[in-house]
């Protein structure tokens, strides 16, 4: 099944010109033919072409239909990697995978100090649509770690530390009644200056077992435990 994203349905009921050119030019489809769309907000459209215009496909709207709600906020903080490749990479599995909320923060070991947001949108987009979800994550700017710590709300508060004497495994330490929020280090780790301060901030300090493993590996673990907490 094909996916089109609109985000500003039900009151706009046209793609916009890439969507379009896509499914006219692309796909071939043509006025008559049923659609389905998406808004990034959990609602799936179904839709009838009525002008195949390849810049503008105008359409009505004939069903709607609502993406399961999460049952808790799933929030996933890191430090970017230097290769951005890596990040974009993760953003499109966490996408997949079921993520609600990623942000991103400078830390003391941090390599990269710079997003472009707008192109990892593009990217939750595409992987929103591939893997046949209607929810699109949140994206946040990088911030310093420090406003990380004190501007979140979640109840559940984690941090991901190389600690193979911690014992407090992060699959134990989740649950469906709480928001939970999981703060994933650079390459080298969080100082033991941060992860104090994370605790101080009521963050509970955990692990992700005996490996020792990538930002991009450990983050990505740890999005997939949340999400099985859902089930």
């Amino acid at each position: 099944m094909h996916l089109f994203y609109q985000e500003q349905l039900p009151e706009i009921k046209y793609l916009d010109q890439d969507e379009s050119k896509h499914c006219v030019k692309v796909l071939r489809m043509q006025a008559g033919d049923e659609i389905n769309i998406i808004d990034g907000k959990g609602t799936f459209y179904k839709a009838t072409i009525t002008e195949a215009h390849p810049k503008k496909c105008q359409f009505e709207i004939i069903e709607t239909s609502a993406e399961r709600t999460p049952s808790f906020h799933r929030h996933l903080a890191i430090a970017p990697t230097k290769n951005m490749d890596k990040m974009e990479w993760l953003v499109e599995k966490a996408t997949e995978m079921g993520i609600d909320e990623i942000s991103f923060f400078q830390s003391f070991h941090s390599e990269r100090k710079v997003i472009k947001i707008e192109r990892l949108e593009k990217k939750v987009v595409s992987a929103m649509k591939q893997s046949l979800k209607a929810r699109k994550p949140i994206l946040n700017e990088i911030l310093p770690l420090g406003k990380i710590l004190k501007n979140i709300k979640a109840e559940n508060k984690l941090i991901a530390y190389v600690d193979f004497e911690n014992k407090i495994h992060m699959k134990n330490e989740l649950s469906d009644e709480q928001d939970t929020l999981i703060l994933i280090g650079p390459e080298g780790d969080f100082t033991h200056e941060e992860v104090n301060n994370a605790i101080d901030h009521g963050f509970k300090k955990v692990s992700l077992g005996n490996s020792r493993l990538r930002t991009e590996t450990a983050a990505l673990a740890a999005v997939h435990l949340m999400n099985l907490a859902m089930d």
